[in-house]
């Protein structure tokens, strides 16, 4: 009786399939969701205060208790802070650990300004009478840009624990993820805050 020859099946060839996630390191993944997160707080935030900007006491309007050449300054100084924080990224890429630690001290030094400068305008706001109580327009101003505040000063924490792991040395030229992803949320720190000064305070009712 004629057998026939076994035939070899040959292994099944996988798939690939393409990642659009691939090379992407999951601690700048999970930044970046938890920013889109904070889009949506701060765009509730930033709507209800311009819902309300205008529901302020009988005559007392916001152009009469915010002060605009001021905050533009503070507005300067987060500006100046993205970029030293772009130059503290691109010393630690090059291995210089001591640029890094002389441009984060720089950003928090400026972040550090930023907030002593929310604290003049907070109390001489109040002095105006305008507080949280006071008006829908106080509440959502004060809610808003304490809010807001309250991040940079977490930032300001960070990257002060930025500097204090790489005295250790904590980065490299090789490693400095930690260093990328507190820089992605101080920019976004600082794009919220000119979002907030121009619809908030540059275009604020006059009357």
């Amino acid at each position: 009786m004629q057998t026939q020859a076994h035939i070899p099946a040959h292994p099944a060839v996988p798939v690939q399939v393409d990642d659009p996630f691939r090379g992407l390191d999951v601690r700048k993944f999970g930044m970046w969701t938890f920013l889109g997160s904070e889009c949506l707080i701060f765009g509730s935030l930033i709507t209800t205060a311009l819902l309300y900007r205008g529901k302020h006491d009988p005559g007392l309007g916001p152009h009469d208790v915010l002060n605009i050449p001021f905050t533009a300054l503070l507005a300067f100084i987060l500006l100046l802070s993205s970029l030293t924080m772009v130059l503290a990224l691109a010393a630690i890429q090059r291995g210089d650990r001591r640029r890094l630690q002389l441009w984060l001290l720089a950003t928090a030094g400026l972040g550090t300004c930023f907030l002593g400068g929310q604290a003049y305008e907070f109390s001489k706001i109040v002095h105006e009478g305008v507080t949280l109580s006071s008006s829908l327009f106080g509440a959502s101003f004060f809610t808003l840009t304490g809010f807001h505040g309250t991040h940079v000063f977490i930032g300001v924490l960070w990257l002060l624990s930025c500097v204090a792991r790489s005295l250790t040395g904590g980065f490299n030229e090789r490693n400095y993820i930690g260093v990328e992803i507190a820089g992605l949320y101080w920019h976004f720190v600082d794009v919220v805050w000119v979002v907030i000064f121009t619809l908030v305070y540059l275009l604020a009712p006059t009357g």
